[in-house]
Parts: structure tokens; C-alpha cells; sequence
């Protein structure tokens, strides 16, 4: 049985998953290039093998979710709640990336919605985390700097995109927030008896 203190690497494991996936849809993919495409056009119709980065976008999902529901369960005040909610919605859009592949309507706003729902979860559960508030703060205004810089391809934006995710999941499994929740509950609970 998995302890809920190691739900925690569940961000972690999404994005070695998706990576996996993605590095070997390159390696199916000779004519792609991070300097000149979209990490989306390995899942367009025209790509060898397109289901290989479309699985294992959808297949990043459920560990997605997982983490989130972790960041939910270790909750203390209504921003972490509202923060991973949002990160939870995002988790949903990342398999609608997978589902609604580079080339179909939906597809631009499915990927961009996923990273602002991110994002904005990052940051709303992080200012509300006292020992992640000033990585959180500065992750988020990082995330928006990147939107507006002039960047070779969609996939040198995307990548560093994702890096911001992933030293937001990598803080989260380093740090363990559970241990402060419950230092700041048996607090709050000595503070009620008080009373």
C-alpha cells in the first residue's frame, strides 16, 4: 500500500513518464526539430507513430491527478485548496492534449489552458505555503516573463515551460509539505482547546 507521504514524487513520475514518451517519439521522428517545431507535432497525423507522444501525454494524467490530490489532501486553509484544485483541473487538460492532438480544432486551447491552470495553481498554493511562497512567486512570474520572450520554436517555449513545472514538483517532493501541515493542524487544534 502506497503511503500518502509518497503521493508527493507523483509530479515527478509525470514528468518522467511524459519525457520517456516524448524522447522516444523523437527518436521515431528524424525530421523534428526543437529549433523549428512544436513538442505537439509528434502527436499530428502526419508524424511517425503520433500515438506515442499522445499516450504518453494521456498516460501522464492519472500521476498528475495523484499529485494533486495529495497537495488537496495536505491542505490547511482555502488557497491550497483552490491551488490544488487548479492543479488538478490542469491534470485534466494534459490528457485533452494527448486526446485532442496537434491539427484538430481544440487542440491550442486544451494546451494553453493546461499551463495556465497550472500555473495559477502553482502560485495560489504556493503564496498560500509559507516555505514555498517566494519560490512560487518568482516561478509564476517566470512562467509569464517566458510567455513574452521571442523564442526560436514552440517547442524551446514549451520545454522551458515545463522546467518551471518541474522544479515546482521537485520542490514539492524535496520539501514534503505534509510535515508542516501537520506541525501548523496540532497547533491549530492546541489553540481550539485554548479557547
Amino acid at each position: 500500500m502506497i503511503r500518502l507521504s509518497n503521493l508527493r514524487f507523483f509530479g515527478v513520475i509525470t514528468l518522467i513518464v511524459y519525457w520517456c514518451f516524448t524522447i522516444i517519439s523523437i527518436s521515431q521522428n528524424p525530421w523534428f526539430s526543437v529549433m523549428h517545431n512544436a513538442l505537439s507535432d509528434l502527436g499530428a497525423n502526419n508524424a511517425n507513430a503520433p500515438w506515442l507522444y499522445n499516450y504518453g501525454l494521456i498516460l501522464s494524467f492519472p500521476f498528475l491527478f495523484i499529485f494533486s490530490i495529495y497537495l488537496l489532501h495536505i491542505a490547511i486553509n482555502k488557497l491550497q485548496i483552490i491551488g490544488g484544485a487548479f492543479i488538478m483541473i490542469s491534470s485534466v487538460f494534459l490528457a485533452f492534449i494527448g486526446i485532442f492532438h496537434s491539427g484538430t480544432r481544440p487542440h491550442g486551447f486544451v494546451s494553453t489552458y493546461f499551463f495556465l491552470q497550472f500555473f495559477f495553481g502553482m502560485f495560489i498554493f504556493g503564496i498560500a505555503t509559507e516555505k514555498l511562497r517566494i519560490a512560487s512567486i518568482v516561478l509564476f512570474a517566470l512562467s509569464w516573463l517566458g510567455a513574452f520572450l521571442p523564442w526560436p520554436s514552440v517547442a524551446t517555449l514549451e520545454i522551458y515551460e515545463i522546467s518551471i513545472i518541474g522544479v515546482f514538483v521537485i520542490l514539492i517532493a524535496l520539501f514534503n509539505p505534509e510535515k508542516l501541515v501537520n506541525i501548523e493542524r496540532s497547533l491549530q487544534s492546541q489553540e481550539i482547546r485554548w479557547m
